[in-house]
C-alpha cells in the first residue's frame, strides 16, 4: 500500500468496493448464490441487529440502503451468471470533519466477513 493509498484510506469519509481495487479487502466479492437469495440474506443480516436501519430495498435494481451508527451504506447485488453473484458496498461516514480514520473501510471488511460466513465465497480467480 502506497503512502497515497494509506492517506486516502484514513483521511476520507468514504470507501467503496470495485473489481480492481488497490486494497484486496475492498475488492468485489463473488458468491455462489442467486441475486434474490443474496438480497434475502443481506436483508436478514441487517435485520438481526438493531444497529442497522434499512432505509430502502430495490429488488429490481439489486440495491439496499442501510443506516448504521452515523454511517450510510449502499449495497449493490448483481447476478453475473447463474449462481454467481457480485456484492459491492459504498460506505460514507457522517462526520464533522471530512475524515473517518478508516471507519468506512472497516465497515466494509466486517460486512464481507459476515457474508463469507453466510454465503459460499468464490475466489476472484474462479470467475474471470
Amino acid at each position: 500500500m502506497s503512502v497515497k493509498h494509506t492517506l486516502a484510506k484514513y483521511f476520507s469519509n468514504h470507501a467503496e468496493t470495485s473489481d480492481i481495487h488497490w486494497n484486496p479487502s475492498l475488492q468485489t466479492h463473488y458468491y455462489k448464490t442467486t441475486k434474490d437469495k443474496a438480497l434475502s440474506k443481506l436483508e436478514e443480516l441487517f435485520g438481526k441487529t438493531q444497529n442497522y436501519a434499512i432505509q430502502s430495498i430495490s429488488k429490481e435494481h439489486g440495491e439496499i440502503s442501510v443506516y448504521y451508527k452515523k454511517t450510510f451504506i449502499i449495497v449493490t447485488v448483481i447476478s453475473v451468471r447463474p449462481h454467481q453473484t457480485a456484492i459491492d458496498f459504498s460506505v460514507t461516514t457522517e462526520t464533522v470533519l471530512p475524515v473517518d480514520f478508516g471507519n468506512s473501510s472497516k465497515v466494509i471488511e466486517q460486512l464481507y466477513n459476515q457474508l463469507n460466513k453466510e454465503l459460499t465465497y468464490i475466489e476472484k480467480r474462479n470467475h474471470i
